[in-house]
């Protein structure tokens, strides 16, 4: 956070005048940063970073504070997922942009297949951050107690939570647990042997990760919050206990019609929402509108979506 703070000052210090800030968390800066310039401030507040379980009580207090200075001090402010603008709106007054992220790189790389070496010909896939928030214990409990095969991909071994959750679940003969991969090919293999997607984030927005995963036409199984509903539109199948993980899996399994509807919707909605090209000229509208109208590109409206 001092190092931002830092990098913030002497950005406009040097004469800077458009400043894009991802997340809150160097927010507590920007009013010094108003004391020495009139620049253009972009902030994306990313999730209610305040709201993780994994935070302690002064964490919590400290970007709680750091939102409100983003939302107080910035000239435009975006959320990533409709949920995320109407609490900023409830909480704070204030409309804001909602801009997602983009998922179609995930399928421009082409595949290297030594990323999915030893895996089975197809599997459901979960991939994310093993932390608690992100239901990974619920997951792989549900997952205990189903035939099918479950490819979890993470970084098991950064937390004691992570590590416990992996000796407690590794030899399972149902369940694949795969250390972080970060090479676009290689993951770009081990997705596309998947079947189906099991998404257990409850925190946070839009997450890239389900994003991405959308792209591939896949049924995706989603913790139900309402982020993913946005996320997804309520199209995709949602559980918040192990045992409605457990029906909606073999739901899908008894509807193979269903599964493939649900697949094509989930790539639907991420080629009309999730596309790289026009986020990227969302940004570029609200860091310099003017240079937007010269050449005229429609400027994002409250919603996000581009005006007509």
């Amino acid at each position: 956070m001092l190092y931002d703070a830092v990098s913030l000052v002497d950005a406009v210090l040097c004469g800077h005048d458009r400043l894009l800030l991802l997340g809150v968390s160097r927010a507590l800066a920007l009013p010094l940063v108003r004391c020495f310039g009139r620049a253009r401030i972009v902030t994306n507040i990313d999730g209610i970073e305040w709201q993780r379980g994994k935070w302690g009580r002064l964490a919590r207090a400290v970007l709680r504070a750091s939102e409100w200075a983003a939302v107080r001090f910035s000239d435009e402010v975006i959320a990533d997922n409709a949920a995320i603008a109407r609490h900023v709106a409830t909480r704070y007054g204030r409309a804001c942009h909602t801009i997602p992220y983009g998922g179609d790189h995930a399928r421009a790389t082409a595949p290297d297949p030594t990323g999915a070496e030893g895996l089975p010909q197809s599997y459901a896939l979960a991939i994310c951050r093993i932390e608690p928030e992100n239901n990974v214990a619920l997951v792989l409990e549900a997952w205990s107690r189903l035939s099918a095969p479950l490819v979890f991909v993470g970084n098991w071994d950064a937390s004691a939570y992570g590590r416990e959750l992996k000796a407690r679940y590794g030899a399972h003969p149902s369940i694949r647990i795969c250390d972080p991969v970060y090479d676009p090919a290689r993951l770009r293999a081990i997705r596309d042997r998947a079947t189906l997607y099991v998404h257990g984030h409850s925190a946070g927005g839009t997450n890239p990760a389900l994003v991405e995963m959308m792209q591939f036409g896949v049924p995706v199984l989603a913790h139900g919050c309402i982020f993913n509903r946005e996320t997804t539109e309520n199209a995709a199948l949602y559980f918040d206990t192990p045992d409605d993980l457990i029906r909606a899996v073999n739901t899908l399994a008894r509807r193979p019609d269903a599964a493939r509807q649900t697949g094509a919707r989930m790539r639907e909605i991420a080629e009309r929402r999730y596309r790289w090209a026009e986020i990227g000229a969302a940004y570029f509208a609200l860091l310099d509108p003017e240079g937007a109208r010269e050449q005229d590109v429609p400027a994002p409206d409250q919603t996000g979506n581009r005006a007509a």
